[in-house]
């Protein structure tokens, strides 16, 4: 749904400089609305509240360590539907708390209620910049069962005999810059994985810059488990 302009006028709210009392994160109003919003570059999550919402006021620590978290990747926002009643009517706000994630101009999904920090992420995070080679653990649970991809354990050889990903090949962290062609001879694209996705990452960054492009495994095997997929041991 794409949400038109119309809201760069004059307003009934303060700006969007103004913060939720004890708070950080600030409101929006109906006369800055288009250019914190809609114009943001950043994907937005919008909280719609009133003073009187008492589970707005239950959840505030969820939205305050949210808005933390994302600082930089993600721009969280309140919106109260007493004091810019315009931008309430236009989106169809029926309750509050209502979560809504606005990106590219776009409503992208809404959720009605009071939820916690971990399905604020789960919102934002399918809009969210990803780096470049990052694979999420279902993106390479498939790649894997096509024979795409190449799971390749960069932990210590005690950890990778421990636990590890289907049919992975084991290469420590630290051999990796001295192996590449070999790397690169397995069958299907390696793609790397550590604990929790952090040290592949910061390989896969550095070896981009030198021209050779390797795929990682967001938030390492870590991200796997999690998913309740299968695991070698």
């Amino acid at each position: 749904m794409t949400i038109l302009g119309g809201f760069g006028g004059k307003g009934t709210g303060g700006s969007a400089t103004q913060k939720a009392a004890g708070g950080s994160v600030p409101y929006v109003s109906e006369r800055d609305f288009e250019r914190e919003v809609l114009r943001s570059e950043l994907p937005v999550l919008i909280e719609f509240s009133a003073e009187w919402c008492q589970p707005c006021k239950a959840i505030a620590p969820d939205v305050e360590a949210f808005a933390r978290e994302s600082a930089g990747k993600a721009k969280v926002v309140k919106i109260d539907i007493d004091k810019s009643p315009a931008i309430a009517q236009q989106l169809r706000i029926q309750s509050v708390p209502t979560f809504m994630v606005i990106a590219e101009g776009r409503i992208q999904d809404a959720v009605v209620g009071a939820i916690r920090k971990r399905k604020m992420q789960e919102l934002v995070e399918p809009f969210l910049p990803r780096a470049a080679g990052a694979l999420k653990s279902a993106e390479l649970a498939h790649l894997l069962a096509g024979g795409a991809a190449a799971a390749v354990d960069t932990r210590d050889p005690v950890a990778f005999a421990r636990a590890r990903l289907p049919g992975a090949v084991n290469m420590p962290l630290e051999q990796i810059e001295s192996r590449l062609a070999e790397l690169h001879m397995l069958q299907g694209q390696p793609v790397l994985y550590c604990r929790a996705g952090d040290k592949t990452k910061e390989l896969s960054e550095k070896l981009a810059e030198q021209g050779i492009p390797v795929a990682f495994l967001e938030g390492g095997i870590l991200a796997w488990e999690a998913e309740g997929l299968p695991i070698e041991k």
